[in-house]
């Protein structure tokens, strides 16, 4: 069914793995459609609760593909509104764990940070080198990297276009954890399964409220948690929940 990526189902995890390792995983047009397609399915499904993306071979994804943008136009580029497929991947639901194993440069790394957790092997590698080539992140890099890590250090990122290796990622708070190369897969979808034990409402609710903390004030985030908060409690999510911890038993949040 896809070319450029791989999927998988283990539990109520799936996985979309970027299957181009002779380009590094460089994400085209087709690579973004393709896991737009992957994902928009996977969290159409009941099944599944949290979704694993990651690379194949050396890299996550060693940035986009310069031959596809060496030939754009500005007029190709507005009005296909290019990359805009990203932003409705991002705007997914559905969790989301990037387990970066190798590079993730350019439009891989803003691809990494469109996910709600990044695990990162010991030999991941980041960066924006967009400006290397007379460009700038054109993937949300700009934005999510400076709401993430802070602006003076996505300025050394961008400015420089300078790599970063796994163990700065994990002090400047650009990656969740960092974890042995031989077990991020493992880790990733341990993770992953736990997230998707959960009853997929609350996750959501969950990954409303964080977001919204880069998006508005104090204040605002504050009255959007309280209002998330009370609605919770007219799903049967919350009454299971509860019931189960009083009556000192696991939840059901899914049917067997």
């Amino acid at each position: 069914m896809f070319e450029t990526i791989e999927t998988s189902i283990q539990g109520r995890v799936a996985t979309i793995r970027f299957n181009r390792p002779d380009q590094l995983n460089a994400l085209n047009t087709q690579v973004m459609e393709e896991v737009l397609a992957a994902a928009s399915g996977f969290e159409a499904n009941p099944d599944i609760g949290c979704l694993i993306l990651t690379g194949n071979g050396r890299a996550f994804a060693a940035g986009a593909d310069i031959g596809e943008l060496a030939v754009q136009t500005y007029a190709t580029m507005q009005s296909s509104d290019f990359f805009a497929g990203w932003d409705r991947f991002a705007a997914l639901r559905i969790p989301k764990i990037a387990a970066v194993n190798g590079y993730a440069l350019g439009g891989g790394c803003e691809v990494a940070l469109m996910c709600d957790l990044v695990f990162a092997s010991e030999t991941a590698k980041f960066g924006q080198p967009e400006i290397k080539i007379g460009c700038i992140p054109g993937i949300g890099g700009t934005q999510r990297l400076t709401r993430l890590i802070g602006r003076v250090r996505a300025m050394d990122m961008i400015l420089t276009g300078r790599m970063i290796d796994a163990h700065e990622a994990l002090q400047i708070g650009l990656v969740s954890r960092l974890v042995p190369s031989d077990d991020l897969a493992d880790i990733a979808m341990e993770t992953a399964q736990m997230i998707a034990g959960y009853a997929p409402d609350i996750t959501q609710m969950a990954r409303s409220c964080v977001n919204m903390a880069e998006q508005s004030t104090l204040d605002t985030g504050i009255r959007h948690e309280r209002q998330t908060y009370h609605a919770l409690y007219g799903l049967p999510a919350q009454k299971e929940g509860m019931a189960a911890f009083l009556e000192k038993r696991s939840p059901k949040f899914h049917p067997d």
